[in-house]
């Protein structure tokens, strides 16, 4: 082959067993930086650059922490995603069964709630930690198609060495997102797996399907409690006697006004009622009745709102990343995440083609960054304004505070807000680049400015887990009788030992030639 080719999805599902040899030596080559005449999909290489910036080793296992079935039960009951249970299996067992696969259905982090099918085939996924309880997301497990496609916000397949953990190269794992169709935010994952040899081509698009049927229950269910609700409430919208007014469910969507059109789409109403902003910028009234909110305008004298609601962003080392507007939490994709960061780093506004450029480079679309921000718009209601886009709110970002205090000196402050790396299942180039100096200016004042407390803490972060300058400065704070040194000591001369033995490993490499018709021996990418 004299130029790189891409294998289809369609391709690998339709020859998963003749086609696995061909992807693990794929895997091998780009896992250990050597050329390869085929490349892996994009879907499946994006991800093994997420994980390798998370620092996971691909090769050995780690030891996961599993929720005891007491929790397990008790994040079942209330799960939105238990009332369409029964829709899924009826959909999916039957089929998974028969392919020797389980049925597996995940919460928004990737817990596995829920696990239907054979038992041979549990017990197959019992070696590599694909059990009820455990979180199987990116970061924890690696590549794998309910944290891949929590990650992007869309369904995927995962083929047999496509995983990044070789553990897995066993199995095939076929996952859709399920959102919620009051907010638009991802509720979990329902996902089919099981050994490679028995995948069927049709197994994706069965799972998507199921997805979009589970959208469509509760999207039917909702609609229900909409007109309940309005049907309940309707006599607090007549008692305002022709002043305006709004019907709105707890979530803040608006399900009836008087008169008609006089606002739309979703208002920031504080959790327990009280003042609120409208589209127009005046202000509002919000007072709770049962199952919602009743929405009118402020008395004379109030045409102007006197404070900003509050927008909170935790996206250091958060996981997933948070936003909670006026007291109500609010998950986001990482997509939507990052167009929150872009903004909050730029009070004054950006363009859909400024945001492009920031998170896609040369390659960003405008026309799919105003399909984003349409979405994240419905989903928190006024606080983003377009042309330019800009949060209206009042912001308090966890890494705008954390930059802010670096001119202070306070460190121990700094570390209070720094809690790991900016959004760091992130590619996005200006997210990636705010990332990378904010974690350098830390950890440099970390180690220049702070005590030992500040540098402990420090070296306890992911980022500083393995910083030998970090370390080193840290063995010299702490007193000889400090208990805490020994173990400092053994971590430091670990670290040492690792980094001579590599170096010596690197100089070997260079200086030996590779035996005729063998090439020269494969090394790892450093992580």
């Amino acid at each position: 082959m004299g130029s790189d080719q891409q294998l289809s999805a369609v391709r690998i599902a339709t020859d998963a067993v003749g086609l696995a040899p061909l992807l693990a030596e794929v895997r091998h080559a780009v896992l250990n930086g050597d050329r390869t005449a085929v490349v892996p999909r994009p879907v499946v290489s994006e991800s093994w650059q997420r994980c390798l910036r998370a620092g996971l080793d691909p090769d050995r296992p780690r030891s996961l922490s599993t929720f005891d079935a007491k929790t397990v039960y008790e994040m079942r009951a209330g799960h939105p995603l238990a009332q369409v249970l029964p829709l899924l299996r009826s959909t999916l067992l039957c089929v998974a069964e028969e392919a020797l696969h389980v049925m597996v259905v995940t919460d928004v982090q990737g817990h596995v709630l829920w696990m239907d099918g054979q038992s041979d085939v549990r017990r197959l996924a019992d070696r590599f930690q694909f059990v009820e309880g455990v979180r199987w997301a990116e970061d924890t497990v690696g590549t794998n198609a309910i944290g891949t496609a929590l990650a992007i916000d869309r369904p995927v397949q995962i083929y047999a060495s496509e995983h990044y953990a070789s553990g897995q190269h066993v199995w095939t794992c076929a996952a859709a997102p399920v959102h919620d169709p009051d907010t638009g935010a991802v509720l979990g994952v329902v996902d089919v797996s099981g050994p490679f040899q028995t995948i069927h081509p049709a197994t994706s698009a069965l799972v998507n399907a199921a997805a979009r049927l589970a959208e469509e229950h509760l999207r039917i269910r909702m609609t229900a409690r909409d007109e309940r609700l309005r049907q309940r409430n309707m006599v607090h919208l007549d008692r305002l006697r022709g002043a305006p007014g709004a019907l709105l469910n707890a979530s803040g969507r608006i399900l009836a006004t008087s008169p008609a059109g006089w606002v739309e789409g979703r208002l920031d109403v504080p959790a327990e009622g009280g003042e609120c902003l409208l589209p127009s910028g005046d202000l509002a009234v919000a007072e709770p009745i049962r199952g919602g909110f009743l929405v009118r305008s402020a008395e004379p004298g109030h045409a102007t709102r006197t404070s900003r609601p509050t927008l909170k962003l935790t996206f250091l080392g958060a996981d997933p990343p948070m936003a909670v507007l006026a007291g109500r939490p609010t998950p986001l994709t990482l997509r939507h995440a990052e167009l929150l960061a872009m903004l909050a780093l730029h009070p004054k506004g950006l363009t859909a083609d400024q945001l492009a450029a920031y998170l896609y480079g040369d390659a960003g679309n405008p026309v799919t960054v105003r399909a984003e921000m349409h979405r994240l718009r419905a989903l928190l209601g006024g606080v983003v304004e377009a042309k330019p886009y800009r949060l209206t709110a009042a912001v308090e970002a966890d890494f705008v505070t954390a930059r802010n205090l670096l001119g202070t000196g306070r460190v121990a402050d700094v570390l209070d807000e720094y809690r790991g790396a900016l959004l760091p299942l992130s590619d996005a180039p200006a997210v990636r680049d705010e990332r990378e100096e904010l974690t350098a200016a830390v950890r440099r004042t970390v180690i220049d400015r702070g005590d030992a407390a500040a540098v402990l803490r420090w070296t306890e972060l992911d980022e500083g887990r393995e910083d030998l300058e970090a370390l080193s400065r840290l063995l010299r704070l702490l007193p000889p009788a400090d208990p805490r040194r020994a173990a400092v000591v053994a971590r430091y001369d670990r670290l040492c030992a690792q980094a001579a033995h590599e170096a010596r490993l690197l100089q070997r490499l260079r200086h030996s030639p590779a035996r005729p018709g063998t090439g020269a021996p494969p090394t790892r990418r450093p992580r």
